[in-house]
């Protein structure tokens, strides 16, 4: 996992997948990141690698505390078939989750839509 600000988004990249033993230790790891940058708005970006499984769930568990902050976030990866999994967890919480298909489109629509 890496993290930068990027036109006053935290954007968070997860670069594999942390198998489900890693799963509460990265969201521990995120949702730090997240508090300590409070209210800035977040992205969390999933490499290739990253865009199954235990990682698809942590991101829906930054969702849902983003979510209880009041902190706009949205996601990043170019893998569809991830795209369609959040999308289709996310709208069982009902708080939407933006989905992107690039990086920096997130970032920008983000930090478009957290300036608003």
């Amino acid at each position: 996992m890496s993290s930068s600000v990027d036109h006053g988004v935290l954007v968070v990249t997860v670069h594999q997948d942390p198998g489900r033993s890693g799963e509460t230790p990265l969201f521990t790891r995120i949702g730090d990141l997240v508090s300590a940058h409070r209210p800035a708005a977040v992205v969390v970006v999933l490499d290739r690698p990253a865009s199954a499984g235990a990682a698809l769930s942590v991101v829906l568990r930054v969702h849902g505390l983003c979510s209880g902050l009041g902190i706009l976030m949205s996601v990043a990866t170019g893998s569809a078939p991830a795209r369609r999994a959040l999308h289709a967890a996310a709208d069982r919480t009902g708080v939407r989750l933006v989905v992107h298909a690039r990086r920096h489109t997130a970032v920008t629509g983000t930090a478009f839509a957290a300036a608003a």
